[in-house]
């Protein structure tokens, strides 16, 4: 008998960690194992979800949100581990060998449990983009260090991998791109964007900092820098082209010419289910493809009206602590404009202004080193936001 895989999800209560839930619990306890669950403060929802799902630990990243949950929820359920140090140390530290991690948390606070597992030696099913944005080099050094395989769950680089299944030489990565919720407008009328508009994303159900990127494009220019580093491709091997209907998820064409292309609807149920089973396929109820009378359609991407990917792209080229600082900012701006503080055209006008400052373009070599110009770069943008009529303290 196969012994179930176990399984760590970080981010459990996010839109990704939420769908990974409904695919484990589809797959059933002969599969997967659910080692641990982490949230940052939704403890209710977590707790509720560690007992359907038969647990071992739950962990909260917030200690405080831990408090009213006590050391166990019941005789027999999960152990409840308070704080980032006991999530580490306990939880991460003490799994199984051949676990498995799934990183679903948003933005850089990613990082850290992404390095944890890839030290020990665990596979780590990657949704969280932010953490290869920030540290690429350092990340994928741990990995194969510890001989770790980072697996990607984005929906367009899941396309990559299975397009390019064994290896074979190619010429380029095309990563398509839905458009947003602006596509064809102009920058006149991104002027009277609110929240609320750009949170309505025509094809995918994604969380609000996601979503946001979607709209600004920056989400494509973030996941240009991550097929970099997951794929080990140049910068000028990696193109973008709008595809509105979202039903091609990513191509790859071949030195001969050929392109290959992972097609299917807009379920993020299927990517993590081939992130958890690769090598291997396992059945996934779903509704069928179905292409009668379905138009498929493909556009360059307005890199004037949206300049946040050739952002992006510049960011990655330049090296070092550049994309760093990137994702730092667009964290920040992202926030400031969820809050009614920015301006949705001054997301990337406050990027752009963060990246015109000096960062080290030499090799990342430790945590310490993506830490401190984290830590830089989301100053200089909260100065930015500002000098724009937003307050001080964001992100």
């Amino acid at each position: 008998m196969v012994e179930p895989i176990p399984v760590i999800v970080l981010g459990a209560t996010g839109s990704v960690g939420q769908t990974a839930a409904q695919v484990i619990a589809g797959l059933g306890p002969r599969r997967v194992a659910v080692e641990g669950l982490v949230a940052h403060r939704r403890a209710e929802e977590l707790a509720a979800l560690g007992r359907r799902l038969g647990a071992r630990w739950i962990g909260l990243t917030d200690p405080e949100a831990a408090l009213p949950l006590g050391p166990r929820l019941a005789a027999d359920g999960p152990r409840v581990l308070a704080g980032w140090e006991a999530i580490l140390s306990e939880g991460i530290g003490g799994a199984p060998p051949g676990t498995r991690v799934i990183g679903a948390m948003t933005g850089f606070a990613g990082l850290r449990p992404t390095l944890a597992a890839l030290e020990r030696g665990f596979d780590v099913l990657l949704a969280n983009k932010e953490t290869l944005v920030a540290a690429g080099e350092l990340v994928t050094a741990v990995a194969r260090a510890s001989g770790s395989r980072l697996v990607p769950v984005d929906s367009e680089h899941s396309a990559l991998l299975q397009c390019l299944g064994l290896p074979q030489p190619f010429r380029r990565l095309i990563l398509t791109c839905s458009g947003g919720p602006f596509r064809g407008w102009s920058r006149e009328q991104l002027e009277a964007v609110t929240p609320e508009m750009a949170l309505r994303h025509p094809n995918w159900r994604m969380g609000p900092k996601i979503t946001i990127d979607s709209a600004t494009l920056m989400n494509k220019g973030l996941e240009v820098i991550e097929a970099h580093w997951l794929f080990g491709v140049p910068y000028d091997q990696i193109a973008v082209v709008v595809h509105p209907q979202s039903i091609i998820h990513s191509m790859v064409e071949f030195v001969d010419g050929a392109v290959m292309a992972q097609l299917g609807w807009p379920d993020m149920r299927v990517p993590v289910q081939v992130a958890l089973s690769w090598p291997e396929r396992w059945p996934l109820e779903g509704r069928p493809l179905d292409l009668t009378g379905q138009a498929l359609t493909f556009e360059a991407v307005d890199d004037a009206t949206f300049p946040a990917v050739q952002m992006a792209r510049q960011a990655g080229e330049a090296g070092g602590l550049y994309p760093t600082a990137l994702n730092a900012a667009n964290e920040v701006a992202v926030a400031a404009f969820l809050a009614g503080d920015l301006a949705f055209l001054d997301i990337v006008a406050v990027i752009a202004e963060v990246l015109e400052r000096p960062w080290a373009a030499g090799p990342v070599t430790s945590l310490e080193m993506v830490l401190e110009a984290d830590r830089a770069a989301r100053q200089a943008a909260e100065l930015a936001v500002r000098r724009r009529g937003g307050p001080v303290g964001l992100g």
